[in-house]
């Protein structure tokens, strides 16, 4: 089966469909406030939403079904320590953002260590979301292409000239509501796309289990068989260095977990920025720590669809389905078994999950430029209707900045030889800069002897000790065999190089 007509249709409504939408529910913007911050008046639950939708890419829509169909389901234990990590935040750092009516996170490290350390960490957090950002985009192009091959359509186009457009689209799109709507365009969007990817992915797994001729029960004693419905793994068998250096056992997703997202919500602009939208602390606390049930709960949908796609196609591996990778198999469901029409709403879905990504790093990148670099320098006596406007300008340039990343990241992949794992590099790279951040900002809150000289000494030591624990060119020139850590741990790590280090400078400087 090929997209047909009517699948063309209904992805070029919604693409139309959305940027009208978010231009009219977003009204007017009169200042900053308003532009970024949505005037502290959205509900809890749109924000809930609105942080989990910004988690989300389309690689959860496509590859976390495959990580089930190719393994099993302890992947799902990373999701705990997400719970965990988001109650300490909601506990330790809401409160003291709300309590200094702060704009961006790092402003919180302005006021404790003064504009040198605000600057470092909000020129790490663009730097990260350059890279993390550009290569997530050009991932979203990866099952995106896939689709519109397996589909039928564009097979006469070049890999990479499918890529730039599918991420010029997403990129144009999502522009168009965020420049407008600002970040009310954004939080109400990013609800109306989850529901629409959550939508799609309920009813792939209805049709697959109308199709499954033993139904649900024939599909889970499948899994059994296969040890897929493996959930805990403790890795207590393994010796040291191969614990450290696997990312899903028990401790180490629970631990590497909570840290990360201690880090990716309470440190990083992304996040914190909608939660600063809510009317109180006590509203941002609900959407926050819900937020990481809802998320335990979308892993869980995708993984069972995985499952499900496993009974489906009884088994087989990617390569007995024509496949290059098990990374295909949601691809091939959608395109082959969905009637008509259908293929084209879960197409949607993908745009959705990646527009609801791209349209927060837009408003977040504008957001810390804005606040964080421009306006205590550049801006200090401009107008509202001023400050808006260079806001505006900034979201645009950051746009460009982003979707020229992605191509970049597009070229990369696409040359010969040895590709870059660009899946696991956007993720390391958001791994890496968080341990630092997060670092920071636990000397600032949980101590008050360090000043700005031992944050600075700690954040930059953090940074460079890392180089020497995740696998690299640095890593590859140690002697011997140097000790390799799994990518939840690096967070975990740099966090407790900075603190230390920023302790063990203060003692010594105070002698």
């Amino acid at each position: 089966m090929e997209f047909s007509f009517v699948d063309y249709v209904v992805i070029l409504g919604y693409l139309l469909g959305v940027a009208w939408l978010g231009i009219r529910i977003a009204g007017r913007q009169a200042s900053t406030s308003d532009y970024f911050l949505g005037g502290h008046d959205l509900p809890w639950w749109a924000v809930l939403f609105s942080v989990v939708a910004t988690e989300t890419s389309t690689l959860t829509f496509i590859s976390v079904p495959a990580v089930a169909y190719g393994g099993n389901l302890t992947f799902l234990q990373i999701t705990f320590g997400y719970i965990v990590g988001r109650i300490f935040v909601s506990k330790v750092f809401l409160p003291a953002y709300f309590k200094g009516n702060l704009t961006t996170a790092y402003q919180f490290l302005k006021q404790r260590f003064g504009s040198a350390m605000r600057n470092a960490a909000s020129t790490t957090f663009m730097i990260t979301r350059l890279l993390a950002d550009g290569v997530r985009l050009f991932a979203t192009a990866i099952p995106l292409a896939i689709i519109m091959r397996l589909g039928g359509a564009f097979t006469g186009w070049s890999d990479f000239e499918v890529y730039l457009l599918a991420i010029g689209v997403i990129s144009a799109i999502t522009l168009v509501y965020t420049l407008i709507g600002g970040i009310k365009a954004v939080v109400w969007m990013d609800v109306m796309q989850m529901v629409v990817y959550i939508g799609g992915a309920i009813f792939a797994g209805v049709i697959m289990l109308v199709d499954l001729p033993d139904g649900l029960s024939g599909a889970m004693s499948m899994a059994a068989d296969a040890d897929k419905l493996h959930l805990f793994d403790f890795g207590f068998d393994l010796v040291l260095s191969e614990f450290l250096a696997r990312p899903y056992t028990f401790f180490t997703a629970l631990i590497g977990g909570a840290v990360f997202s201690v880090a990716s919500h309470g440190t990083d602009q992304l996040i914190v920025q909608r939660l600063l939208t809510t009317r109180n602390v006590r509203d941002g606390q609900r959407a926050l720590v819900w937020s990481g049930v809802v998320v335990a709960l979308q892993f869980g949908l995708f993984l069972f669809i995985g499952l499900l796609l496993y009974a489906f196609y009884d088994a087989q591996s990617a390569q007995q389905l024509g496949l290059a990778t098990t990374d295909e198999i949601f691809a091939k469901f959608i395109v082959e078994e969905l009637p008509v029409g259908f293929s084209g709403l879960i197409v949607a879905s993908l745009f959705a999950a990646a527009m609801s990504s791209l349209s927060s790093s837009l408003n977040s990148l504008a957001s810390s430029t804005t606040f964080d670099l421009y306006k205590p320098y550049f801006g200090e006596n401009n107008t509202k209707a001023e400050d808006l406007r260079m806001s505006r300008l900034i979201t645009i340039v950051w746009a460009l900045i982003l979707t020229g990343s992605a191509f970049f990241f597009a070229f990369l992949q696409l040359q010969e030889g040895e590709r870059p794992a660009v899946v696991e590099l956007g993720l390391g790279i958001a791994s890496y800069t968080y341990g630092g951040l997060l670092g920071a900002f636990l000397l600032g809150r949980l101590s008050t002897g360090p000043d700005k000289t031992d944050a600075m000494i700690g954040f930059f030591t953090g940074l460079v000790s890392l180089l020497f624990m995740v696998e690299g060119p640095i890593h590859s020139l140690l002697p011997g065999e140097p000790l390799a850590i799994a990518w939840p741990l690096y967070t975990v790590v740099g966090s407790l190089v900075v603190v230390l280090v920023g302790l063990l400078c203060h003692r010594i400087r105070k002698q």
